[in-house]
């Protein structure tokens, strides 16, 4: 049904010499790929204005990476912020959650996979309260 491979790997075709970049193991990818989304995810907190939890996303952030994420000044909340816009905020940081659970439970770690699945949960109450209920 499938015809074979022909041809050689094109890291074979180049002369047979060995190739001196940097290759990265299964962890370090997933430890990149769980620091991105968790970043991702900590901008979408701090737009929402959730201090505290920013803080325990940044601080996961700066585990897997080595080093304080870059994070925006805190100029504070629109008081008068449209509930349609909070909606797709906690809608995208649900999502972004998600796939932080996904990484970290791949890469079994706990500590990620708890705070992720709490932030889901957290964001599912919040889409689900009355201020935000029928804006989707």
């Amino acid at each position: 049904m499938y015809e074979p491979i022909r041809t050689k790997p094109v890291v074979q075709r180049m002369g047979g010499a060995t190739v001196d970049y940097p290759h990265r193991s299964r962890a370090e990818a997933l430890d990149i790929q769980l620091a991105g989304h968790l970043a991702a995810l900590l901008a979408v907190t701090d737009e929402l204005g959730l201090d505290e939890a920013a803080d325990a996303i940044a601080a996961q952030v700066a585990r897997l990476r080595g080093a304080q994420p870059a994070r925006a000044p805190q100029a504070g909340r629109v008081s008068g912020a449209d509930a349609g816009d909070d909606a797709a905020l906690h809608r995208r940081a649900h999502d972004l959650a998600a796939r932080a659970l996904l990484v970290a439970a791949s890469r079994a770690d706990t500590t990620v996979a708890i705070l992720a699945a709490e932030r889901m949960d957290a964001h599912a109450a919040a889409l689900e309260s009355p201020d935000l209920a029928g804006v989707h």
